[in-house]
């Protein structure tokens, strides 16, 4: 029985015989020559399915191991942080590049994010999202660390998952006012779950410690 392939990104599909991989689309952002190589690989490699994903990616699935080095040389791009414990694909809202009710300059920040973040080794799995409005198209209130924007700056939001056990997302701080300050306290957090050495969500220590000995615990040391 096959198994997953972290260091290649690729998942085992449901026969445990097949394989589906994504190419890293950074904020979900693509264009027209990425999206005819994706599909000529796709054809050439007789790929069972193109799937978009819920987390901005474009999975080719259900192909053969033996396929899988050849359709990640083909596709030109890294694999997608998928599986594994680390930091997965940042998902990433339109923000002030085209949606009407956008705040903040979800784009900018979100890419700067995936390229500090994305894949990044952790004590355990961790999602990220950034939303330019209130809206929060990102679903930042299901992500472990991530930023909503407001006209007065950034939201800082931690302790949100899915799964079997989900929850919510708590704001930790409020109008953060630049990108630059927003950014520090998505790195102050990462930094505060990756020192904690545990193999949880970072939900869980909210659920153990409850949110005001969290915040002051995860927040000690900020400077704001």
């Amino acid at each position: 029985m096959k198994q997953n392939i972290p260091e290649k990104g690729a998942i085992v599909q449901r026969d445990r015989q097949r394989y589906g991989v994504a190419p890293h689309l950074p904020a979900g952002i693509t264009d027209p020559a990425t999206l005819r190589r994706i599909a000529d690989v796709a054809e050439r490699y007789g790929v069972a399915q193109i799937k978009l994903t819920s987390a901005q990616r474009i999975a080719l699935l259900g192909f053969a191991e033996e396929q899988l080095d050849a359709i990640l040389a083909d596709l030109g791009e890294p694999p997608g942080a998928a599986i594994g414990l680390c930091v997965r694909s940042i998902k990433v809202c339109p923000g002030t590049d085209f949606c009407k009710r956008g705040q903040q300059d979800s784009v900018t920040v979100g890419l700067a994010v995936d390229r500090h973040y994305h894949g990044m080794q952790l004590p355990w799995k961790f999602k990220m999202g950034v939303s330019g409005c209130m809206n929060d198209c990102a679903e930042t209130c299901l992500k472990d660390v991530g930023l909503v924007g407001t006209p007065q700056g950034w939201h800082l939001m931690a302790g949100g998952n899915g799964g079997s056990q989900p929850r919510l997302a708590h704001r930790l701080l409020e109008h953060l006012p630049d990108d630059a300050t927003a950014l520090a306290a998505v790195d102050h957090m990462v930094r505060w779950f990756r020192a904690q050495n545990r193999k949880c969500r970072l939900g869980k220590f909210i659920d153990e410690m409850g949110i005001e000995a969290f915040r002051a615990a995860a927040l000690e040391g900020w400077p704001g």
